[in-house]
């Protein structure tokens, strides 16, 4: 080969397959080098590596994006559109909380403005039940620890507490542990609160047990003068209502209108930059009663003092105004202290005056004569004979001293207050006892006996007066003389103030009217008056009643008062007990009006199962009614008229 001759390239041709070890080797080429191949087998021949498609991957790592990104769409979906109204009232349930804003009670008051029951400021004891778990305290006891520590200050067990502070809603963030406690209570528990919480900071095996407790303005009611007439106000309950007495009575009108108010929280605490929204509380009216508190005082210390020497249950005195038919004092014994009514007695815990119904005696012998004097069956002045018995129907009458036969005017049977008198002068109302009876129910009816006063008082007893068709062959004797039928002390005391106000009888009155939280007073209805026997009747009826007072053959000598004309009647009745329906013991009583000539004022004295000493009215009531009477005229300033008395006789010489 030349050597300015290129080289050729050899194009490699296709690979042609291996020869097998017996086939003839092939000759090298002459000049060619030779040399001794490897005697192992050759490799195989390395193919290229290949890779699997990325897009199967791709494609399922895509869709399952997809999937998540669709579920979390139709979850926003179904917060913000589907469900968002729910969601918000539930976010706004747990964030927002609404209170009640108590309203100022309105006070009670005497016909001179003194106060009888005011309202002071008072706290509910309230707790947020999720702040005495374990994730927030951190201990397992909270509850039982809060409790230990409360439970003598708010004077509840402490099981009691316990139930309060682990709710069965466990998602309840509020619950009342006390109501209108003082803020002396409530001082005590934010003092040991702040102490819990001062001695957390700088000791973590401390939890402030307390730190979800705390107090909602509230009122609490109090009377001022104890027990003093506490039947007629009654009291304020637990919760804030009523239970008795005016205070129930006028409830409405006292107790105003609650307002709210909603305000967001945190950790049971006011978020003071999210606002609030309030409805202000509406107070409630002052309530002017007619009664006047110092002769109630009066009354009350007498009528306490006289059951306590005479044993007996119970007794009552009412004062009223004659002119204008106003209480001026109802005064129960025994009574109680609305102020602590966990040491009160339930039976005392009424307004007796008003709800016991008891069968009046002699006292209602006043209504017989306004009869017989009215139908003009008699005149004062008539002769009676009244033997020492009397048989009518099936009993055997007698007066309650034995005596001969009596010579007396009619004047006289009241003044000694004889029931065979007053049999014999009320079958003079009818030609038949069946008229007379009509005629003496009709009375009885007029003068307010078996109907409500129209006090509209809570648990007032309108009394027991059967119709005269019903009246058994003994009631139509012995109603005359005030057995047989029952009334309650304001009706009786009613009765009198009706013939002193010249026979008219003016419906009673205890509120004289309210003042709204604008001041303004608003006078109470004027009562009603019905005329139920004539100004002459009257007359006649004051100055007998004069006789049973100012004659010495009377039964009231005891209810004299130095320098005053005085009106007035005993009664001596037996008593039905209320425990076994039987008659036991007595009802004595005393009734009247002073002065006689120009009346003013009326007192009525009952006493309930006399024990100790006399039971008879014009001993014991007497001088009750005197006490009470004296007392009432000097603080009313009324003075005596100075005109002599009728000195009307008491009996005759056949």
């Amino acid at each position: 080969m030349s050597d300015r001759e290129a080289p050729r390239r050899r194009v490699p041709g296709p690979a042609k397959p291996p020869r097998p070890r017996s086939a003839v080797r092939r000759q090298p080429a002459s000049g060619a080098r030779t040399g001794r191949r490897p005697s192992g087998p050759r490799p195989p021949a390395q193919r290229p590596l290949r890779l699997g498609s990325a897009r199967p991957r791709l494609r399922m790592v895509s869709l399952a994006l997809t999937l998540v990104l669709l579920a979390f769409v139709v979850r926003l979906l179904q917060v913000q559109a589907v469900d968002a109204s729910a969601y918000a009232a539930r976010a706004e349930q747990n964030r927002y909380v609404v209170h009640t804003l108590a309203a100022d009670r309105g006070g009670i008051t005497d016909r001179n403005g003194v106060a009888l029951a005011i309202s002071e400021d008072a706290y509910d004891i309230t707790a947020d039940p999720t702040m005495f778990t374990r994730k927030q305290l951190k201990v397992d006891d909270g509850p039982e620890q809060a409790a230990a520590l409360l439970s003598p200050i708010l004077g509840q067990s402490q099981a009691e507490i316990v139930n309060k502070l682990r709710p069965k809603d466990s998602s309840s963030r509020y619950t009342r542990l006390a109501t209108r406690q003082t803020p002396q209570v409530w001082k005590q528990i934010k003092d040991l609160k702040s102490a819990l919480a001062k001695k957390a900071e700088t000791d973590n095996n401390t939890a402030n047990v307390l730190a979800g407790v705390f107090a909602d303005p509230s009122s609490q009611r109090v009377y001022p003068n104890g027990d003093l007439a506490a039947g007629i106000l009654g009291w304020v309950n637990s919760d804030g209502q009523g239970g008795g007495g005016v205070e129930q009575e006028m409830n409405k009108q006292l107790a105003g209108k609650d307002g709210k108010i909603r305000y967001a929280q945190s950790g049971g605490r006011e978020v003071p930059t999210a606002g609030s929204n309030e409805t202000p509380a509406v107070p409630g009216s002052d309530v002017e009663l007619t009664i006047d508190r110092d002769i109630q005082w009066a009354a009350q210390n007498a009528i306490t003092e006289q059951v306590r020497k005479s044993g007996a249950d119970r007794g009552y005195v009412v004062v009223q105004d004659t002119r204008t038919g106003q209480i001026l004092a109802m005064a129960n014994a025994p009574g109680f202290d609305p102020n602590n009514l966990s040491k009160a007695d339930a039976e005392a815990m009424g307004n007796a005056a008003l709800q016991d119904a008891y069968e009046p005696g002699s006292t209602a012998k006043v209504m017989s004569m306004a009869a017989v004097l009215e139908e003009n069956a008699a005149t004062p002045l008539t002769h009676v004979v009244v033997p020492n018995r009397l048989h009518r129907g099936d009993r055997l009458f007698s007066d309650d001293v034995d005596h001969d036969t009596w010579y007396l005017t009619l004047n006289g049977v009241l003044a000694k207050s004889s029931n065979i008198g007053t049999i014999l002068a009320t079958g003079q109302l009818g030609r038949t006892q069946p008229e007379a009876n009509k005629v003496l129910y009709s009375y009885l009816r007029k003068f307010g006996i078996g109907s409500y006063t129209g006090l509209g008082f809570p648990g007032e007893t309108p009394g027991i007066l059967s119709p005269y068709r019903k009246w058994s062959t003994s009631q139509q004797y012995t109603i005359p003389f005030g057995q047989g039928f029952s009334l309650n002390a304001l009706q009786a005391a009613s009765v009198y103030s009706t013939i002193a106000n010249g026979g008219v009888r003016i419906q009673p009155t205890l509120v004289r009217g309210t003042k709204g939280p604008d001041g303004r007073f608003t006078p109470a209805p004027k009562p009603r008056e019905t005329r139920v026997v004539s100004q002459k009747t009257a007359t006649s009826l004051a100055q007998m009643l004069e006789s049973v007072v100012d004659d010495e053959q009377g039964t009231g000598i005891k209810a004299r008062i130095p320098g005053y004309r005085v009106a007035g009647k005993t009664g001596t009745a037996n008593r039905v007990d209320p425990a076994t329906g039987r008659y036991h013991g007595y009802t004595s009583s005393f009734a009247g009006f002073a002065p006689a000539d120009k009346p003013r004022i009326t007192v009525y004295c009952a006493i309930q199962n006399a024990t100790s000493g006399s039971y008879y009215g014009g001993q014991i009531c007497g001088p009750i009614y005197k006490q009470v009477m004296e007392f009432a005229l000097k603080t009313l300033q009324v003075p005596p008229t100075g005109a002599q008395p009728a000195n009307l006789p008491v009996d005759y010489k056949p």
